[in-house]
């Protein structure tokens, strides 16, 4: 078998030896620039005192609300927004378009905004919360399914572009077996399609978990901030850099930790290539 003709250059190693200085300059500040911080984080934490504010009851409060926020928001995200990405992927009708726009509109917008917007649909004098309350006797706002529902808000775009891009990529040709075979379209969705695109929508969960996990604006403008019923992680640490830098790094480093998980999870199981 012939080997690679002399001259050649390889493919892998060769491009990074020669790399232009006008490159390699902005790279590294861009580099620094997202990297500092974080070391900033780590080197002003309060080691020595950490066990012990680890275990405060506020500390303990706040993680077990949002972890079980984060959570509750996952789940409506998942019923609601798994058939809203195959109705995108696989459905083509009058505009989809529009409405693939209107389902990522929560992305960009400031999460105070959506806040705003979410008072407006189901605060007590909303589109829809006006009703809830006066017939069913259902308050939204300031309550913890109130954080649900602003974290489910800014996090289910997320999931909808993951499981949309996995439907799209997946191999139709197993659904078009199924059909043949005498399969219904729910048996087919059920036990093929979901499978098939069972890493997709892991993916889209879990950054959607850890999206609703960080959520910030969305949740204190339309729930507050009130502790042990809406007062979450990042409005903790909003809160105690007002009065207690030490607790407010000790609260960033968990949330730095469980992004950093997630990250290393998402790259291990699902995104990196064998």
């Amino acid at each position: 078998m012939a080997g690679r003709p002399e001259g050649t250059p390889s493919r892998r190693g060769t491009p990074g030896r020669q790399v232009p200085a006008a490159l390699l300059l902005p790279a590294v500040l861009g580099l620094m620039f997202l990297v500092l911080p974080l070391a900033g984080l780590l080197i002003r934490a309060p080691w020595a005192t950490l066990p012990q504010r680890l275990a405060t009851p506020g500390v303990l409060t706040a993680l077990r609300l949002s972890l079980q926020c984060a959570t509750l928001a996952t789940l409506l995200c998942l019923a609601l927004g798994v058939p809203l990405a195959w109705l995108l992927a696989r459905v083509d009708f009058p505009g989809r378009r529009l409405v693939r726009a209107l389902v990522t509109v929560p992305l960009v917008l400031p999460p105070v905004v959506g806040g705003v917007a979410l008072l407006l649909v189901f605060g007590r004098r909303g589109l829809l919360g006006g009703w809830l309350d006066s017939t069913f006797g259902i308050t939204l706002p300031f309550t913890t399914t109130g954080v649900v529902l602003a974290e489910a808000f800014v996090a289910m775009p997320f999931l909808i572009i993951a499981v949309e891009g996995a439907l799209r990529g997946a191999d139709r040709r197993y659904e078009e077996a199924a059909a043949t075979l005498g399969a219904g379209r729910w048996t087919t969705f059920t036990h093929v399609t979901l499978p098939l695109v069972g890493p997709g929508i892991a993916a889209g969960a879990v950054l959607c978990w850890a999206r609703a996990l960080g959520e910030f604006g969305a949740t204190i403008t339309f729930a507050g901030n009130y502790p042990g019923t809406t007062q979450t992680m990042p409005l903790a640490v909003y809160l105690a850099l007002e009065t207690d830098l030490d607790a407010a790094i000790v609260l960033s480093l968990i949330l730095l930790t469980v992004s950093v998980a997630i990250l290393a999870g998402l790259r291990d199981r699902w995104i990196s290539s064998t």
